[in-house]
């Protein structure tokens, strides 16, 4: 009788605690997806300018541009982009895709960098950024779905001899990895990207380490994923940006900060040594996230716009 009460109590406790631990890892979950996944401000991103940023944005307020739009693909979000023509009348553009929790007016020192040398430019703002509809960020890899479609628009309205170049940064940088793995209009000529991770769970966990090292990754982690994939609809583990670049077959520049701690300057060599297609490295000596362009700004100029020039001719 004894024996049989120990064990309806031990049922009970451990029942119990299993429900606690499940609504715990729910919770948790919960949690890192309005952190990490629902747009918005994000106490640990820098909200501050540069004087030379802020004046990129007025140069972007009243540059000629035109404001385009697409369906999303796979979803019901009207997707917002600029499109900035060159000076003088060319074939050649190039596609910005922007960081995490970005827009493309915050690109607006790199749309002015690629108008200077003489490109078009197309910036279109990602789910759930800038202009764009949308609830959740799709760290690049719903978006590389959306971006094929912004290449059809281009292409229909720019006509089918457009010469196109792909530039990311930070999540824009996985973005365009990630692209490189499909299948790319013939037009789509050379990439470069800067500071991209090489996947969403290696970045993820990463920042669980950095922000919250007190969090398991197991269960959270798949928990986090499924909860993803029910509200936002799609799996991070297919956002594999290794597995893209092994089917990459254009050329590809690779940047980086030495300094980067955000997303860790050891990613770099992994995105590098995964393809097999020509290809360029540029550690940044001195230079944090996102600020290559910042620290050495010559003479990213001069590489990004030396790489471009040697395939879209």
């Amino acid at each position: 009788m004894r024996q049989h009460h120990f064990r309806r109590v031990w049922l009970i406790l451990l029942t119990v605690f299993i429900g606690l631990f499940l609504l715990a890892d729910l919770g948790g979950a919960l949690y890192m997806y309005n952190y990490a996944f629902v747009p918005g401000e994000k106490s640990f991103l820098s909200n501050s300018q540069s004087k030379s940023e802020q004046q990129a944005e007025q140069w972007l307020a009243h540059v000629d541009k035109e404001s385009w739009h697409v369906e999303a693909a796979q979803a019901k979000l009207r997707l917002q982009a600029y499109y900035v023509p060159a000076q003088t009348a060319t074939n050649k553009t190039i596609v910005i895709a922007h960081g995490y929790m970005g827009s493309n007016v915050k690109m607006a020192k790199y749309i002015r960098l690629f108008h200077q040398q003489g490109y078009n430019v197309l910036a279109p703002n990602d789910r759930g950024h800038g202009s764009s509809q949308g609830n959740y960020a799709g760290y690049g890899w719903p978006d590389r779905l959306d971006y094929l479609k912004w290449f059809k628009t281009l292409l229909h309205k720019t006509g089918q001899q457009t010469e196109i170049g792909l530039f990311g940064v930070s999540m824009g940088g996985a973005t365009v990895m990630y692209l490189s793995g499909e299948q790319l209009p013939v037009q789509v000529k050379a990439i470069v990207e800067d500071c991209g991770y090489s996947s969403i769970n290696g970045e993820l966990n990463y920042q669980r380490t950095q922000m919250f090292s007190w969090l398991p990754a197991w269960p959270l982690m798949p928990t986090l994923n499924l909860l993803v994939r029910a509200r936002a609809g799609y799996d991070w583990n297919q956002g594999d940006a290794l597995k893209s670049l092994s089917r990459n077959k254009l050329p590809i520049f690779f940047i980086h900060g030495d300094r980067d701690t955000f997303v860790p300057t050891k990613m770099v060599y992994q995105n590098y040594a995964a393809t097999s297609a020509p290809k360029k490295l540029w550690v940044v000596p001195k230079a944090t996230h996102a600020d290559s362009l910042a620290t050495a700004p010559k003479q990213y100029a001069k590489r990004v716009g030396r790489f471009f020039s040697q395939y879209l001719q």
